[in-house]
């Protein structure tokens, strides 16, 4: 089984399966991408289509489900929003200006041909992710003594960070347009596993120290997380 992409009805109407082939796998598995709002099938070695979409139907409940709790997806076009540091701005397409992307009074202003407006917008995110979200990090790290060898950004999909073993801190970019605290919380978590590589009590007692604020944060996360998602990159 090849990779590909292909509309399969199911018993609520249709969905796009996006087959994926993997020789890791064990088992198939299934699950639904909060960007595109695909449903992404992973077959093993010696797997068939037929299973993965034996799999599909047995648990087309749950897909519908999945489906219909995702938030709508962001246009990035004039008179759209988009979301910075849990703010909300309008896009406003400045054909006549040379700024490039600028704002101003809580409107995000873009020059240049209204066709290029979303990717301008996008970059511009991408762009105050990679000014901010470092040197916040950075900051809350020197505050409470803590020391990571390496600060990295990526557009992850199941996680908003992690830490590795031998100090380095990733951060899903997306995290800029979280509410400030929001991005404090995730910061916290990540600086706490420089000392406990691990969930345990002493890992949660040292999150709670470094922010209070952490069941606010957890709740906007599970309420709203899956909106930052819906910004697919351009």
């Amino acid at each position: 089984m090849t990779a590909g992409t292909e509309v399969v009805p199911i018993a609520s109407g249709q969905v796009t399966v996006c087959w994926r082939a993997s020789r890791q796998a064990r088992r198939i598995s299934m699950r639904i991408d909060p960007r595109s709002g695909h449903v992404v099938i992973t077959l093993p070695r010696g797997a068939r289509r037929t299973d993965g979409l034996a799999l599909l139907r047995a648990h087309s409940a749950w897909v519908a489900a999945g489906l219909s709790r995702l938030p709508p997806p962001v246009d990035l076009c004039h008179g759209g929003h988009v979301v910075l540091d849990g703010r909300r701005h309008e896009i406003c397409h400045c054909p006549d200006a040379r700024r490039g992307v600028w704002l101003e009074d809580g409107v995000l202003h873009v020059s240049g041909a209204e066709e290029f407006v979303p990717r301008r917008v996008s970059a511009y995110l991408r762009a105050q992710a990679q000014a901010h979200l470092p040197a916040r990090l950075r900051a809350q790290a020197e505050s409470c003594g803590l020391k990571p060898t390496q600060v990295r950004l990526r557009d992850t999909k199941s996680r908003w960070g992690s830490c590795s073993s031998d100090g380095s801190i990733m951060l899903c970019w997306r995290l800029v347009m979280a509410p400030l605290e929001v991005q404090h919380y995730i910061i916290a978590h990540e600086l706490a596993h420089l000392r406990h590589m691990n969930h345990g009590p002493d890992f949660w007692l040292l999150v709670d120290r470094l922010t209070p604020h952490r069941r606010q944060a957890e709740k906007w996360l599970h309420d709203h997380g899956a909106s930052l998602h819906r910004i697919a990159p351009v």
